[in-house]
């Protein structure tokens, strides 16, 4: 017996192939929210120069003096952690700065959605590489994480906030 003598298991086939095929489509984008409900908002009561000034500058402040090295009259100081504990701290403040460029792209705080976006996520980044630094206690690669975050942070004032550069200016112009 041959499929042209059995023209109901043609249609039958050419039906479960198609549903196959169905099955194993990708499925389809959804618009909903991680958690399905799109009525959540979030608590964006502090605006971006609070979290500038509360959150992300104080642990941004502690990589940045946790990292590199001072020659000074009283000599050469290596600034790195020494102990387990010290490394430890560092990484939960590398932490605080992945999720300052979260709450940076919250919904609400963002002026636009092209380059603040791209700051937010390299802000993240940044604390990521001192995470990860931090967590093998290498100092050169925790170094090079303190210098990609100063230059998405340099990048960023100078996009949406200038006169903030100014003030590390030691001859403002008057």
């Amino acid at each position: 017996m041959t499929m042209k003598q059995i023209p109901g298991i043609k249609i039958s086939l050419t039906l479960l192939l198609s549903l196959l095929l169905l099955a194993c489509s990708a499925p389809e984008e959804s618009n909903e929210t991680a958690g399905g409900d799109d009525s959540f908002s979030y608590n964006t009561q502090l605006n971006v120069q609070q979290i500038m000034a509360l959150v992300l500058e104080p642990a941004s402040d502690i990589l940045w003096d946790s990292g590199g090295w001072v020659m000074d009259a009283s000599g050469y100081e290596e600034l790195y952690p020494t102990t387990d504990d010290g490394w430890a701290y560092v990484r939960a403040q590398a932490a605080v700065v992945v999720e300052s460029g979260n709450m940076l792209a919250l919904p609400g705080r963002a002026p636009d959605g092209d380059a603040w976006m791209i700051y937010s996520e390299g802000l993240s980044d940044a604390g990521i590489l001192a995470m990860e630094a931090a967590a093998a206690q290498d100092k050169e690669a925790f170094f090079q994480a303190g210098a990609q975050l100063y230059s998405v942070c340099t990048a960023c004032h100078q996009a949406y906030n200038p006169e903030i550069l100014d003030r590390f200016d030691d001859n403002p112009a008057d």
